[in-house]
């Protein structure tokens, strides 16, 4: 319960910024026809462990758990992770889908092109947070609408961001591979271990998952530092102690740790390029639970390998599943892992959940709770604009 009140505080605000526009002429229809629907999920496949935790909901074998369901109700449920590619099992079925199911994790990524062939399409499911996967222009131009399940893993991620953070300043990871290796070196760990108390902790975003975030680095007695679009709460920033810096680049070098939790736009794209990780303080430990693309790839390796940057962890990478030879693999002073933050236990349970609300919606003719919209009448939601 303590989890849900949290998620559902974080995105009150959200709420009551979103302003659609009056219906475009181009919408293809948000509520469904009367018949059945060819509906398409995305998702990574489990093997072995799928039938490991009942409530393991979020791959191919488990389907969100609405398979039954929908088939029930006379639907048709096509579910594949074969998502890439002209000769793809997603794009043979983009001609005559109705709604696709994607989640962050295994994102189907629906380009203009691919919005283009989806005739029948209407509607776009992300089972999480996070549809950058889609081209959301050519969504809001064909006139789709782009949902997702809102607050449904911001704890899940803003937990991993503290673990990662205390993972980086404890340098905790080469002590960890000594002991798998059989050696015992303290001072190979110890000369760059810090405390987290005192360190001045900067979020790059403080929406939904970076207010939690702040409010679960208060007790650690951190200088904490956030910078976005909108000031937050008084009373929350109060609360927090968190300091808004309006300028990005005047708050990024004061910081010893920065956290990414912006939404990749085309704004944040590449936001980390060379010049700007040059301006950061030498040393500094980088946390991006965000999205890969947020950071020059290359810059990244490049201060990483010099030590600029200390350290670097996240499990956000472009493009998803990341190759065997993306650099962010091999490059000194990282703590990655693939895109999990998101998709625990809980978080699948919150999404699946939200995903049926929605498709049951969809069936009825009825709307979405509204901080569920990404696209909609046309219109992108604020933090994609």
């Amino acid at each position: 319960m303590a989890m849900k009140r949290a998620a559902t505080s974080a995105i009150r605000a959200f709420t009551s910024s979103w302003n659609p526009a009056p219906p475009s002429v181009f919408t293809r229809g948000l509520h469904a026809s009367p018949g059945s629907k060819k509906i398409v999920g995305v998702f990574y496949n489990a093997n072995e462990y799928a039938s490991k935790n009942p409530n393991f909901l979020g791959c191919v074998e488990n389907a969100l758990g609405i398979r039954e369901w929908l088939e029930s109700k006379g639907h048709q449920y096509i579910v594949t992770a074969d998502k890439d590619g002209p000769h793809s099992e997603l794009e043979k079925h983009l001609p005559d889908l109705h709604v696709l199911i994607s989640t962050p994790f295994h994102p189907a990524y629906m380009t203009a092109e691919r919005i283009k062939k989806a005739k029948n399409l209407q509607l776009l499911i992300t089972a999480g947070i996070g549809s950058d996967h889609i081209d959301l222009k050519a969504a809001a131009d064909a006139g789709l609408t782009v949902a997702e399940v809102t607050g449904s893993n911001v704890v899940s991620v803003a937990e991993d961001e503290l673990m990662r953070i205390l993972i980086l300043v404890r340098n905790f990871l080469p002590g960890h591979h000594q002991v798998i290796s059989g050696d015992w070196n303290v001072a190979a760990i110890s000369y760059r271990a810090y405390d987290l108390e005192g360190k001045t902790v900067g979020t790059v975003g403080a929406g939904r998952i970076g207010k939690l975030l702040l409010q679960r680095l208060k007790p650690f007695g951190c200088n904490l530092l956030y910078h976005d679009r909108l000031k937050m709460d008084p009373e929350l920033e109060n609360q927090t102690g968190a300091k808004y810096e309006e300028d990005l680049d005047t708050m990024l070098p004061k910081c010893d740790i920065i956290v990414i939790n912006t939404p990749l736009t085309e704004k944040t794209k590449g936001l980390f390029d060379k010049e700007r990780i040059a301006k950061l303080k030498k040393g500094v430990l980088i946390v991006n639970n965000a999205r890969g693309a947020i950071m020059d790839t290359q810059a990244v390796v490049d201060a990483c390998s010099s030590g600029h940057i200390a350290g670097y962890s996240g499990d956000v990478w472009y493009p998803q599943p990341a190759p065997k030879d993306h650099p962010w693999r091999y490059m000194p002073n990282q703590a990655m892992t693939p895109h999990v933050s998101g998709t625990t236990i809980d978080a699948q349970l919150r999404y699946a959940a939200g995903t049926k609300d929605m498709l049951e919606a969809y069936f009825k003719g009825e709307d979405f709770i509204p901080q569920n919209y990404i696209v909609k009448d046309g219109e992108l939601a604020p933090q994609y604009r």
